[in-house]
């Protein structure tokens, strides 16, 4: 296969992975560092190993970094730790539940259930769903950021080499 079609394929790839940042249907992040690796493959060149090591090194930290932040923003606004498992766990169901958007809803779904069976109150679980809500949006934007520069990266170096 050709340089070109394989940079076609990469580019695709790439487009594929950050909308699966924000469509949770692939592994949007890991896809745009699998996708450069890929390249570095075929390319085989020392510069292309480094432009493929800075996406993956980017990917990670984005992968650390979009974990660690929101969590310690909803611990920060007073969410135990058993309600943020609770919401993990019915995100993972809600994940095969309803296509696209169900890790989401699972997640808030049971942020919301935890607190209102911690606090028995409806209008008082509500502010922490919301502080849910924001962390989740926080969490997508880091992804995003992570899958974007990676694919700059890779973007600047096919034009420049």
């Amino acid at each position: 296969m050709d340089q070109l079609a394989i940079n076609v394929l990469v580019g695709i790839a790439l487009i594929v992975g950050v909308i699966g940042t924000v469509l949770p249907i692939v592994p949007g992040a890991f896809l745009c560092a699998g996708a450069v690796v890929v390249w570095a493959f075929s390319m085989g060149a020392m510069s292309a190993w480094a432009v493929a090591c800075f996406a993956v090194g980017l990917v990670l930290i984005g992968t650390v970094l979009k974990y660690w932040l929101p969590g310690r923003q909803l611990r920060a606004s007073g969410v135990p730790w058993w309600v943020l498992a609770l919401a993990g766990l019915l995100g993972i169901i809600g994940f095969f539940v309803i296509p696209i958007v169900g890790l989401f809803v699972g997640f808030i779904l049971g942020v919301y259930l935890g607190e209102l069976m911690r606090l028995r109150d409806r209008r008082e679980a509500w502010p922490t769903t919301v502080a849910a809500l924001k962390a989740v949006g926080f969490s997508m934007l880091i992804d995003l950021t992570a899958a974007m520069l990676a694919s700059v990266a890779w973007f600047a170096a096919v034009w420049i080499v």
